[in-house]
């Protein structure tokens, strides 16, 4: 049964596209070809960026990660360390002689430091288990970081005998006894946690500061005199690992720890005033809801009330970070599908001073964005559009951001690339305005009749936006008219719109999506026998949900899906969070409303072609629910395909490049095969 949506013509804007110097539209071969400016990270006098230069390497499949240079005014860019291994979190020493990095190889790293006067490069540390959370202390002297720490593996004496001398036995029994046990890109979680170290800026052996027994240890951040660390420490085993209880803590140099925040719910990314008296951080108290933005708070280190400023931004804040002067702090946010970096004086005046961060992702629109501060207020950022990824932009706040580098320009400059246009309109459901975004293949002709794909973003409570996007692109190249969204429960439009799904996911986002079809079909140029819908995770359960209520698409690719909440709810890497956020009772507590909404429940209905695809490793929508999904298409007769990525978890279009590859080249191949307008021409 098709559901009736009515529609009403919204206004658009249109976002210039750069002069193609060729008609040649992207290929897969460009995808490696492709680079993104990552992890920007300015001087402390402002004079220079170091930054994570991500490209693809066709003959190994994967992402090379160098690490590069430039100065505040765009000169002297240049590669600064490279070679065979991966390079990461590049941070400036406070005087910025140097820079320490990480040198991750495959089975271990390296913490290691490059003079910026002669190129000497100086191995500080070895990390067995790799790193994160790189920063300097104020003096100098320290260089602090988290690093996964192993404990005994539980043991259970089940009375095996002794193995013989040189006997061959199979690998012992995996044992465990708390909920978290596995997470998605790990796999099975070795016992033990992430913990806070030092190591002399000299060089010598890791010192380890704490011993938590459960816990994950987040955003470490020194004290301006440098004698102690403040971090968050989440998901215990004290609060039913539960990610929205977090608390601030700091630990000194010799190991000793003391608790700074104790309110209910979420605190994390403290960051200290550079007189070390005001701590800012980021959180909420628990509501019980689906999705709860980020709030920012301050409160002083030597005690006194907790204050709340921003109030009324109602937008996820994602980093903050002091000015040099401490009069204010610097913010990045998302607000409707655009990445903000703002600024906040000590009163709580809020201005912008870019839209344009983003562009971290290879494969689908996601917002993203970083940047880091200087002492005398400049600022670096990734700089980004709907025609390119991540750039390095610099700024000042009075005179905003510019962008300095054109690393893509070797490819994408000889490109003619969708043309990408902003579209509102209204939802059936309750005339809510929904935001969302147009790709026109290359060479759009109004007159013309085309093929349209709906793209449907995961999350849910996540954001698209007008920011560049390999898979987008290819599916315009391939000559269809793509169609992505932001539907309620989407980020980046406020606490309330995002958790109007709160408890009722999937419900009128369907409607959302299907009014925008509808707008679109409207304005004449799409042919409505050639509808198409895809969509990973939560767009995956959006699809699976679509098709079956609504009979209009000729095919459908559902990606990595939750198909049945009562068996995710119990075995995949978030499922306690789900059943306590997302429905607030279990699955025996109330079995109806698990089925209800389950995209299972209506497979019934279903006569959509329908590939279905998930990666073969995946812990955040585990494989069975895929299989499930299939196997009730197979036994229905529904023409139907499995696609099973190798060695690859949830994230498959940024784990390398020919997964990215793989991935829109299935779906390519199902809808061209259901395609009616395909299927007449020939």
């Amino acid at each position: 049964m098709r559901l009736a949506c009515a529609v009403i013509i919204s206004f658009s804007t249109v976002l210039a596209a750069p002069l193609a110097q060729a008609e040649e539209p992207l290929s897969f071969e460009d995808v490696f070809r492709l680079e993104m400016a990552a992890d920007p990270q300015i001087s402390a006098d402002g004079g220079h960026v170091v930054y994570v230069r991500r490209s693809n390497d066709i003959m190994t499949d994967r992402t090379r990660s160098d690490l590069w240079t430039i100065d505040f005014e765009g000169r002297h860019h240049r590669p600064l360390v490279t070679g065979s291994e991966a390079f990461s979190s590049p941070r400036w020493a406070p005087d910025g002689s140097r820079v320490a990095f990480i040198a991750q190889r495959e089975t271990s790293a390296q913490l290691r430091s490059i003079w910026l006067e002669g190129g000497q490069i100086t191995t500080l540390a070895v990390l067995p288990a790799g790193a994160n959370g790189l920063t300097w202390s104020p003096d100098g002297r320290w260089i602090a970081f988290t690093m996964f720490t192993r404990t005994a593996e539980p043991q259970v004496d089940i009375g095996m005998p002794a193995k013989p001398p040189g006997a061959e036995w199979a690998e012992a029994s995996i044992i465990d006894e708390t909920i978290q046990y596995e997470f998605d890109g790990v796999g099975e979680l070795p016992a033990g946690g992430a913990q806070v170290y030092i190591v002399s800026a000299e060089g010598g052996a890791p010192i380890q500061l704490t011993e938590f027994d459960s816990g994950a240890i987040g955003a470490v951040n020194w004290s301006p005199d440098s004698r102690e660390l403040f971090f968050s420490l989440s998901s215990a085993e004290a609060d039913d690992f539960d990610f929205r209880e977090s608390d601030i803590h700091a630990v000194d140099l010799s190991g000793n720890v003391r608790q700074i925040t104790d309110s209910p719910g979420a605190e994390s990314a403290p960051a200290l005033s550079p007189d070390g008296e005001v701590l800012a951080y980021l959180g909420g108290p628990n509501r019980g809801v689906s999705h709860q933005d980020n709030n920012l708070y301050m409160m002083d280190v030597s005690g006194g009330e907790t204050r709340e400023l921003l109030a009324e931004l109602d937008r996820p804040i994602a980093q903050i970070a002091w000015d040099g002067d401490g009069r204010g702090l610097w913010l990045r946010y998302d607000d409707r599908g655009k990445t903000v970096l703002a600024h906040m004086t000590r009163s709580g005046r809020l201005e912008t001073v870019s839209d344009s961060l983003g562009g971290l992702t290879f494969g689908r629109p996601y917002t993203t964005g970083a940047f880091s501060v200087s002492r005398n207020g400049r600022f670096t950022a990734s700089a980004a559009s709907a025609y390119d990824l991540a750039n390095i932009g610099v700024g000042t706040r009075r005179n905003g951001m510019r962008t300095l580098t054109d690393i893509n320009s070797d490819v994408l400059g000889l490109r003619e690339l969708a043309r990408i246009e902003e579209i509102t309109w209204p939802s059936s459901a309750d005339g809510r305005e929904i935001q969302g975004w147009i790709a026109y293949p290359p060479g759009f002709d109004p007159q013309q009749s085309y093929p349209m794909i709906l793209e449907i973003h995961g999350g849910p409570h996540t954001a698209y936006g007008p920011i560049f996007s390999g898979e987008v692109q290819l599916f315009a190249a391939a000559g269809y008219v793509v169609l992505y969204t932001n539907p309620r429960g989407s980020t980046s439009y406020g606490e309330d719109f995002a958790n109007l799904i709160d408890k009722n996911y999937p419900g009128e986002d369907v409607d959302d999506l299907l009014s925008g079809v509808d707008a679109l079909v409207e304005r004449g140029f799409i042919d409505p026998q050639r509808l198409f819908v895809t969509g990973g995770s939560g767009g995956g359960v959006l699809t699976a949900q679509l098709i079956g209520v609504d009979d209009r698409f000729a095919a459908a690719a559902v990606g990595k899906p939750v198909i049945n909440w009562t068996s995710f709810a119990l075995a995949a890497d978030i499922g306690p969070v789900i059943y306590k956020y997302w429905f607030g009772v279990t699955p025996w507590e109330d079995p109806e409303q698990y089925w209800r909404r389950s995209p299972l429940s209506l497979v019934g209905n279903v006569t959509t072609p329908s590939l279905v695809f998930v990666g073969a490793e995946d812990r955040r929508t585990p494989v069975f629910e895929a299989e499930q999904y299939y196997n009730a298409l197979q036994i229905r007769g529904i023409e139907s395909r499995l696609v099973r990525i190798p060695d690859t978890y949830h994230g498959i279009a940024d784990s390398r490049p020919s997964r990215l590859l793989q991935k829109v080249g299935h779906i390519l191949a199902w809808f061209e095969a259901y395609d009616p307008g395909r299927v007449q021409e020939e």
